[in-house]
């Protein structure tokens, strides 16, 4: 299968690359197509002729998308238009990961592939902006939310929690936010099981099983890990941030059986890192 992966180099992406070694795959980072720029997308995809995109592109600064909203929906909203377009071209079909951020987070039971969006920040309303915009091209695809991503190659919330244990002894962490840790290796064979099961396309939900706060997954962190740090819990309101967060905002997933427990997902990584 000839393959075309936007984004390469990031986090999520370097684990698709590597689900995806076996195939005829063309790995685009910025430097090599900037997808904000229609002209750029339609002469890569016409050069490679693909018949799976997978786009991994995103402004995933999600404090940063409240300072830049513009470039937030250019790059995470209308480049994902563009590249539906270019696919529907080609008959090809897109793979687009988007975010538990799409959600307002106040459902006790989390949401359904089926939930209606409710954003709450400039970076959840442009994933929000980009999903429709891929639904409007036309395009077969497979849109796959996923959460609280950790793995190599990238800024993760495992990696600041072990860095912070080198210098301090105690930490304040947020225990009002819940949300399922999801390992990049596990999402990314979960996506190229999900394409060559040739399965309906449409939503689905990807994340490790079972949901946590902040808190309770650094104490995991830690421990896994064999660091002795004190980790008290805290508030929202005690660490304003400039985005909103959603309080609850777990992935349900009702189309395909789970994936494996995130505990088994974290202690995995940490053996492997």
């Amino acid at each position: 299968m000839r393959v075309v992966l936007f984004g390469a180099g990031g986090m999520l992406a370097t684990a698709l690359a590597d689900a995806y070694r076996h195939d005829d795959l063309t790995l685009l980072a910025e430097r090599d197509c900037d997808i904000t720029k229609p002209d750029q997308v339609e002469t890569a995809l016409n050069r490679i002729r693909p018949s799976l995109v997978i786009n991994a592109a995103a402004y995933t600064n999600v404090d940063g998308c409240e300072e830049e909203p513009d470039l937030a929906n250019a790059v995470n909203g209308e480049a994902v238009g563009t590249i539906g377009h270019g696919a529907k071209r080609l008959g090809a079909t897109v793979v687009h990961l988007s975010t538990d951020y799409v959600f307002d987070g106040t459902s006790p039971s989390g949401y359904a592939e089926d939930a209606p969006v409710a954003p709450l920040s400039a970076y959840g309303r442009s994933k929000a902006l980009g999903e429709r915009r891929l639904a409007e091209s036309g395009a077969n695809f497979y849109l796959v939310r996923t959460a609280w991503l950790f793995g190599p190659h990238g800024k993760n919330f495992v990696e600041t929690m072990l860095q912070l244990s080198k210098k301090k002894r105690s930490l304040k962490v947020v225990n009002d936010q819940t949300g399922s840790p999801t390992y990049t290796r596990d999402l990314a064979d979960a996506v190229h099981r999900l394409v060559a099961s040739a399965a309906p396309v449409g939503i689905y939900h990807r994340t490790n099983d079972g949901a946590v706060t902040w808190y309770e997954f650094a104490r995991t962190i830690f421990r896994l890990a064999g660091r002795r740090v004190d980790v008290q819990p805290c508030t929202t309101d005690e660490f304003p941030r400039p985005a909103k967060r959603p309080a609850n905002a777990v992935l349900q997933t009702t189309k395909l059986p789970p994936l494996r427990p995130w505990r088994d997902a974290l202690a995995a990584y940490l053996t492997q890192r």
